[in-house]
């Protein structure tokens, strides 16, 4: 098993601004004050008795009109109602909305204010340093300088290495970025409201989704849906929260972080229905992959996407928000599952208050908001309709180009092989038939070692899109386990990697008993960041990448990312195909992409026999014990501000301009 040491790194931050320090002001300096709606501010009962808070009720406009919208865009006209000042939104914009029926399918320009901006550190850096110039400017022009500032930030860092090298590759960075960081740890403690994250908490994606998240804001007394936009492609994952969220320009993110509206054209919303259920071994990387494949041939780029039907409710929330987060694949500005019961359970299970998720059920029904499988529904209007029955979905991957070039698991052998032979293009390599079998032999760390087309060289379980969901990662810790138990292991040549999204998935990993057969398996945490799906890959031993340049062999990647794109992954690996987790592991096991596993065994156990795929893949009752539970969420994000002891001996000065 190779062990080579990750030399990538690459700091990457994210911000989270809660709310505008000029939220309130039109130009000029005149404060907006002028509510248009504050006829339909209703109270919200607590259920012992006192309130919730007020909240813009959209029934008290006692319009029929409302019934008809899509969840997504009534989020759109709760904000343009609560903010209506007839300056920076005007009563025609909440007009224009309220009429989608009518409006949706014209080139409508709305204004819309998000709760909130996620912004990552290239562009999150630079807005504390913008805050920090204003207040400099606000000194100087007589004001208070102490006023500039409704900001949050989490910071993280994401290294690379392989087991025991975390904390050597922490202090490189630490030197590397000294002065940043000390800039961002002076922030948290000039700006009286904003957080710093210490480097290593996760990607920013899966702790919005775990953590940061509320669905619901209570500010002052006044209750609102949460919403965001974000610096970064797969801000949308949020939208499997019931968050509508997506991702924009860091000038456009600046503009929302000063209170300016965003102006946008009509969406289109497609309605997307689920029926059915997910056959047994079937995960949700495969839906997603199934759902990206549809929503490419079906053109969706600029649009929303709303899920509903029946079904929805069998899909947890964690699928809901692998789904979400590839959002960049198929193309629309977001994917918005509307919230319900199971979305509820979620935050119960990640630690959030009962009190809390009261609030939200209680805000979001009296709001129609909530979705209630047990109640009658008015019909929403959607511009076009797609249907998916969930017993369609089978194993697949997709590749070796494209996101959304799926193929059946039981096809890709046959799939590799049109590949080789086709022209060189998105789906062919253009090798010739005297080339297509070429065998390259060399020495690999005192060993002898052989190159195919199609050897796997990089097998890494990584991204947001999947190391959010528990049944896929325990399933790929079920896998390395009974291949573990039968007596494999994963081919010398390839380059495991472990990537979470958040340090809860090495606790339930810890807590199932798993992660040490993933460590067996090479599958060590190399870090709770982006890796091998933004090139992050490290480099190949000298003797591999000597064998693949110098003999033209296209050898492959595999790993559960979400974007394959040949030279993304690394500039050796000209085949790159999406999988899900449990998939990752079960190639790496084979060495190759060239394998029917329906047919073909991964390799030879004890005692020689012959051992395949259904010998090791686990069921979905093996994938969904009860390995995740809400204390492992309380505790590491109640600590998720400690820092480490690195970045507590940062020394910052005391002054606050």
């Amino acid at each position: 098993m190779a062990h080579e040491t990750w030399i990538e790194q690459q700091v990457q931050g994210y911000v989270y601004l809660s709310e505008s320090p000029f939220s309130r002001f039109k130009q000029g300096g005149n404060l907006a004050s002028e509510d248009v709606f504050k006829g339909i501010l209703t109270s919200l009962p607590k259920p012992g008795g006192g309130e919730y808070g007020k909240f813009y009720s959209l029934p008290a406009l006692n319009d029929p009109r409302i019934d008809r919208p899509p969840y997504s865009i009534r989020i759109l006209l709760e904000s343009a109602i609560r903010n209506c000042d007839n300056f920076r939104v005007t009563e025609n914009d909440v007009e224009k909305i309220i009429d989608w029926e009518n409006t949706s399918e014209k080139q409508t320009e709305i204004p819309f204010m998000p709760a909130r901006d996620l912004l990552q550190d290239a562009t999150g850096v630079a807005a504390l340093v913008d805050l920090a110039s204003m207040r400099d400017a606000m000194k100087n022009l007589g004001g208070d300088p102490n006023k500039i500032g409704p900001l949050i930030i989490q910071f993280r860092l994401m290294w690379q290495d392989q087991k025991g090298a975390v904390r050597a590759y922490m202090e490189i960075e630490f030197q590397r970025n000294k002065e940043r960081f000390g800039f961002l740890k002076w922030g948290s403690s000039a700006f009286h409201n904003v957080l710093v994250v210490p480097p290593g908490s996760g990607i920013v994606h899966q702790v919005n989704l775990e953590y940061f998240g509320r669905i619901v804001f209570n500010i002052d007394g006044i209750l609102y849906p949460d919403s965001l936009i974000g610096t970064n492609f797969h801000a949308p994952m949020i939208d499997g929260l019931g968050i509508a969220g997506w991702g924009v320009g860091g000038i456009e993110a600046e503009a929302a972080m000063l209170g300016q509206p965003m102006n946008m054209i009509w969406p289109s919303v497609v309605g997307f229905k689920l029926s059915g259920k997910l056959h047994n071994g079937v995960t949700a990387t495969e839906l997603v992959l199934t759902v990206t494949q549809m929503l490419r041939k079906h053109g969706v780029v600029g649009k929303f996407i709303e899920f509903h039907g029946e079904r929805m409710g069998e899909l947890s929330l964690a699928d809901r928000a692998t789904i979400a987060n590839m959002c960049p694949e198929y193309g629309p500005t977001m994917a918005f599952f509307p919230v319900d019961d199971v979305t509820l359970e979620y935050l119960k299970l990640t630690g959030r208050s009962e009190e809390t998720v009261s609030m939200i059920k209680s805000y979001l029904y009296a709001n129609k908001l909530f979705v209630d499988c047990k109640e009658a529904h008015h019909e929403r209007v959607y511009t076009s309709h797609l249907w998916l029955d969930l017993g369609e979905v089978e194993s697949c991957v997709s590749g070796p180009k494209r996101p959304h070039d799926r193929v059946p698991l039981k096809d890709m052998k046959a799939d590799w092989h049109a590949c080789l032979d086709n022209k060189a293009g998105l789906k062919g390599f253009g090798i010739s038939k005297e080339e297509k079998d070429k065998v390259v032999k060399f020495s690999f760390q005192g060993r002898a070692a052989e190159l195919k087309h199609g050897s796997v060289v990089i097998a890494a379980i990584t991204s947001c899109t999947n190391t959010s969901n528990p049944s896929v990662m325990l399933g790929a810790g079920l896998v390395a386990m009974k291949a573990c138990e039968l007596g494999l292991e994963v081919k010398q040549l390839v380059k495991t990697s472990l990537a979470p999204g958040s340090r809860v998935v090495t606790e339930y990993l810890l807590q199932s008993g798993l992660q040490k057969y993933l460590n067996q398996q090479g599958f060590h945490t190399v870090g709770y960041g982006c890796t091998t799906c933004i090139g992050n890959s490290g480099e190949l031993d000298d003797s591999v990448a000597s064998a693949i340049s110098e003999n033209d062999i296209i050898a492959a990647s595999v790993l559960s990312g979400n974007r394959n794109f040949e030279g993304r992954i690394h500039p050796l690996t000209r085949a790159n195909y999406l999988a899900s987790p449990p998939l990752v592991v079960a190639y790496a096991l084979a060495g190759t992409v060239d394998i029917d596993f329906n047919q073909e065994p991964i390799g030879t156990g004890k005692n020689g026999k012959k051992v395949y795929l259904k010998d090791i893949w686990p069921s979905n009752e093996e994938a969904l014990q009860t390995y995740v539970l809400p204390g492992m969420f309380k505790s590491i994000y109640e600590a998720i501000t400690n820092g480490n002891p690195m970045w507590d001996q940062l020394s910052i000065p005391a002054s606050t301009l």
